[in-house]
């Protein structure tokens, strides 16, 4: 019987429980694809009695993401934690200096921190990938590391932030004032209730550090990008 990669799980919010509810139910199909079963075997989040719309119990529970990430029950640790600092960069170092594969979807954590984290991965022989933190949909990190890697690029550009996508769309087609278009955002779940990070440009800013790094093979000092909201 093929071994299961099982995965660690931190952070259940709507992403979080949405990844655990897509791995059960596609279970079959990703198991094909991959050559193996694929499954959620540890989760971690601060409220453990929280409904979710996914059944948890299968699932062993950790309430210290450290914990979870370098635990043995896990051979691939999946961070959804949001946010630089804290706990999440604490359980991402942690998970790849216990030899543990890191899939991150948080491009905060990436753009500040992911030069120190890349040689963490590669001393460890694991993979650390967050093809979800920049454009997930298209998919553009795997574009530019696989697709174009003959291709010498000049320039990086575009509208990375969806929220700004959807304001600027909306005002350029019908002329509406940038406020009413974000409180429309807003009650569409287009945009936080606190947009700062989106209409501030730092969301964006994050995304294109990311690429930037990956196009031009450098790292930038986020704290010395131009942002301009």
């Amino acid at each position: 019987m093929t071994t299961p990669l099982r995965i660690g799980l931190a952070g259940l919010g709507t992403v979080g429980a949405g990844v655990a509810k897509i791995l059960a139910n596609q279970a079959d199909v990703i198991g094909k694809r991959a050559g193996r079963p694929v499954v959620v075997t540890a989760v971690c989040a601060r409220s453990k009695n929280k409904d979710r719309g996914v059944d948890l119990s299968a699932f062993e529970w950790f309430d210290d993401p450290v914990a979870l990430a370098t635990s043995d029950a896990i051979d691939v640790f999946v961070e959804l934690v949001g946010g630089s600092e804290g706990p999440a960069n604490d359980a991402v170092t942690a998970a790849l200096k216990a030899g543990k594969h890191v899939v991150t979807a948080n491009k905060a954590l990436v753009a500040l921190h992911g030069a120190r984290l890349a040689p963490l991965a590669e001393d460890a022989k694991v993979a650390l990938n967050y093809e979800a933190a920049v454009a997930g949909g298209i998919p553009v990190i795997k574009a530019i590391r696989e697709g174009l890697a003959g291709n010498e690029i000049s320039r990086v550009s575009g509208i990375l932030n969806g929220t700004c996508n959807y304001i600027l769309t909306e005002m350029e087609a019908t002329g509406r004032a940038f406020g009413d278009v974000l409180a429309d955002a807003q009650k569409l779940g287009y945009a936080e209730a606190d947009p700062s990070f989106d209409v501030g440009g730092i969301d964006a800013a994050h995304k294109l550090a990311i690429l930037a790094s990956l196009a031009f093979g450098v790292t930038l000092d986020f704290d010395g990008l131009y942002v301009e909201g």
